[in-house]
């Protein structure tokens, strides 16, 4: 008993040191970094004189190890005073470079870096978008570049995928674009790199199967390699709960594992005595991590990948030294390896979905015997628990999930595991043996996936198969978790059914909605452009959507449907454009198909791609006792460009806003004598807070109370100007920024003065954001 205590098990330090992880993860700033020193000596401290508490020890490691790297990673980030300068940079590409009609976009990985001949410390990578005449871009090449560079900074909104974590994970110091420049150019370079490799097998797979589509998958399923797949592609797969097939799983790696196994039972069969010399068992598990090695790598060294590579290590350093141990301790060290190789890898959904699913399999799914019908029950069992006991960590990380994933799965699954990646795993050996050998066997895998992909674009049209709920708050996370693993115990355990009961609070969370009379105002983070949300009692007017880029991303999109589904808003009313500039109306078109029963208005109607009605001034209606009322452009059509854009003022019991596009100084005496006498208007600054705009004159006149400013971060021109802001602040408006604050929200009650609450930046603080 005194070793058992002195002793914790594997499963105990995994769980202890990931806790300890965890509550740095929660902190809004991190200490000096020696103040990492500081857990580490308690650890030690209470693992000397207390064995009792030894897993205390191991959670004060995990705390001071992830403090530690956390502050490490911040401060190796570009520093802030240099951002927006040209640098220097030699470097060489990592992952595999994503090439497209209006920029090749790759990740360098910082060998020099040079600001006006002085050398400077940047150890980490950089996201680099080359946007004029690039040249085709090889894996692993070597390139001295003049680069504009700025720290990573992302969007924040509600919904919305926080970058600058990813950033952290994935250890990227700093963001730019390719300056033009005659030192710009190509260095010597290795001869070969895994990604180079990978790179090749690619392009095997795109010379041989002729159809561009059943290309791009097969080269997903095979390499990892999802450059040639768009939006609709990972649509269809969010929509059937199958992404995780779509990028290499951890169980194809295991599927590369017994693939290596059978190759090792060739030479035994040919050689019997071979057995004498070097047991089977011990070659088959060495066999084992090579070809699972190899395939994690041809895989771009995944989280899930590398989870399942380590644990099959345990599992072949336990038979090559004839010891065996359970699948949970295998799980619980390859946990361990990952946390104190990184701990960032925590802030990756991929470090969650995968080790909660592996752990939900091991403690809830029971064998059931050998044999086809075992085989069967096992499969849609397990497919039934990872659905329900990854539905709370997948609407917390992406906030949607699919009702059809199960069956979706059930299908994809083992086709794509049992059939697809070997014939992908053949056909990439024969592509270096014997390519004439490797035609029929990767046109076979392209028919597979031809069919399969058929068949998943079909269930993505199923009701349910695009779930929204409102974001979800860490405790109705666990609960819903705990729920998840109370359901699914073993038989025999008492009131199973009511695990159910855990997951109302994440599917039935409190919805509020401004009362009669009163409305809300989010001026979301869209970066350079607008989009902004008018709630009221029972309604939603959308005005503008950001834009959409010729890369594909689409802010209408990513930014303004993700957050009314975050909300808790099912239904949209009003989509009004304020003009038909891209950084307004770009995302119309996806918000229009999310929400085809909005009313749409626009500023210029014939812009748009999507049929609109004209804005014209007098047009006025009513919601829930909040009025709405266009103040221009006039009927006549004379105004054109930026003076064409919707101007509307929306008046709620005691607050009202003016939300005024883009609209020009010429235009605003119009828009100040179209005002009605009432309280002083919030206002949202016009054009981004260009000089074009907010004259002192229309500042007087309005008398604003609070004026907001949608802008990008270090924007290319300059938004908002100094000279606009020094009006504002002579007039004495205080001004709120996106940039700033990320996405703002402001409450308009019917008997009291416009509230501002804490931007979306402040709001939910962590230290990894600027």
């Amino acid at each position: 008993m005194a070793r058992s205590a002195a002793m914790p098990s594997a499963i105990t330090v995994a769980v202890a040191l990931l806790l300890g992880v965890l509550l740095v993860q929660w902190c809004p700033v991190l200490p000096p970094r020696w103040c990492a020193l500081l857990p580490v000596l308690a650890a030690l401290l209470l693992g000397w004189r207390l064995p009792r508490a030894r897993a205390l020890a191991c959670l004060l490691v995990g705390v001071s190890w992830a403090l530690w790297r956390g502050a490490q990673a911040m401060d190796a980030r570009l520093p802030r005073a240099l951002e927006g300068m040209d640098f220097s940079v030699v470097g060489r590409l990592v992952d595999l470079p994503l090439a497209r009609t209006d920029a090749s976009r790759f990740t360098l990985q910082v060998e020099q870096a040079s600001l006006d001949g002085r050398p400077l410390s940047l150890p980490g990578r950089i996201t680099v978008s080359w946007y004029q005449d690039a040249p085709a871009l090889s894996p692993c090449s070597r390139w001295r570049l003049r680069l504009r560079l700025k720290r990573p900074r992302g969007l924040l909104d509600p919904g919305g995928t926080d970058s600058e974590r990813t950033a952290l994970e994935r250890g990227i110091v700093a963001t730019g674009y390719v300056r033009d420049d005659p030192d710009n150019s190509r260095l010597a370079s290795a001869p070969w790199c895994i990604d180079g490799v990978r790179d090749a097998v690619a392009r095997g797979i795109a010379a041989i199967v002729h159809d561009p589509h059943d290309a791009a998958l097969l080269q997903a399923f095979s390499v990892g390699d999802t450059r040639a797949l768009d939006q609709h592609d990972w649509a269809v797969a969010r929509a059937n709960g199958v992404s995780h097939l779509i990028a290499i799983s951890g169980f194809h790696v295991g599927v590369a594992a017994v693939f290596g196994v059978w190759l090792v039972i060739v030479p035994y069969a040919l050689w019997p005595p071979l057995g004498l010399r070097l047991p089977r068992p011990q070659a088959q598990a060495v066999a084992a991590l090579l070809a699972a090695g190899v395939y994690t790598a041809l895989a771009g060294f995944g989280l899930p990948t590398v989870r399942t590579l380590l644990m099959i290590a345990v599992v072949a350093l336990a038979r090559g030294s004839r010891r065996h141990g359970s699948g949970a301790q295998s799980l619980a060290l390859a946990m361990i390896a990952i946390l104190l190789f990184d701990p960032l890898a925590v802030l990756a959904a991929g470090f969650w979905l995968s080790f909660v699913g592996v752990a939900f399999l091991m403690l809830c799914l029971q064998a059931r015997g050998r044999g086809l019908r075992a085989f069967m029950h096992e499969l849609s069992a397990g497919q039934l628990l990872m659905t329900v006991a990854l539905l709370p960590l997948t609407l917390w990380f992406f906030g949607q999930a699919s009702l059809v994933g199960a069956l979706s799965n059930l299908i994809a699954v083992p086709l794509v595991s049992f059939v697809i990646v070997p014939c992908a795993l053949l056909g990439m050996l024969l592509l270096g043996l014997c390519p004439a050998a490797a035609v029929p066997v990767l046109w076979l895998a392209a028919r597979l996936v031809h069919g399969q992909w058929w068949l998943l674009e079909r269930m993505a049209q199923w009701p349910g198969a695009h779930w929204y709920l409102p974001t979800v708050q860490a405790h109705a996370l666990w609960l819903a978790s705990l729920g998840a693993l109370w359901l699914f115990l073993p038989r025999g355990m008492p009131w199973r059914s009511l695990g159910l009961l855990l997951f109302l609070p994440l599917l039935l969370p409190p919805r509020t909605a401004p009362a009669p009379g009163a409305f809300q105002l989010w001026v979301l983070d869209v970066g350079q452009g607008l989009a902004v949300l008018v709630r009221t009692h029972d309604h939603l007017l959308v005005y503008d959507t950001g834009a959409r880029y010729p890369s594909g991303f689409d802010l209408g999109e990513a930014v303004v449907v993700s957050s009314i589904h975050a909300l808790g808003i099912g239904r949209l009313d009003v989509l009004m454009i304020s003009h038909g500039d891209n950084d307004h109306a770009g995302g119309a078109a996806a918000v229009a198909a999310a929400f085809p029963q909005a009313r749409r208005y626009a500023g210029e109607p014939a812009r748009l791609s999507v049929p609109s009605e004209p804005c014209v001034a007098g047009q006025a209606w009513q919601w829930d006792g909040v009025g709405f009322r266009l103040l221009s452009p006039a009927a006549d059509g004379i105004d054109r460009d930026n003076d064409s854009s919707c101007v509307l003022l929306v008046e709620g019991g005691a607050g009202r806003v003016l939300l005024t596009g883009d609209i020009s100084s010429r235009m605003e005496p119009r828009v100040v004598a179209a005002m009605v006498p009432g309280p002083a208007p919030v206002l949202l600054v016009p054009h981004h807070g260009s000089n074009s705009s907010s004259s002192a004159g229309f500042l007087a006149a309005l008398k604003p109370s609070l004026a907001l400013v949608s802008a990008g971060w270090r924007n290319r021109f300059g938004h908002p100007r100094d000279e606009v802001m020094k009006r504002y602040a002579d007039a004495g408006v205080a001004v709120l920024n996106t940039a700033e604050e990320g996405a703002m929200v402001l409450d308009f009650p019917a008997d009291g003065a416009p509230r501002a609450r804490p931007g979306w930046r402040r709001r939910e603080a962590r230290y990894w954001r600027e």
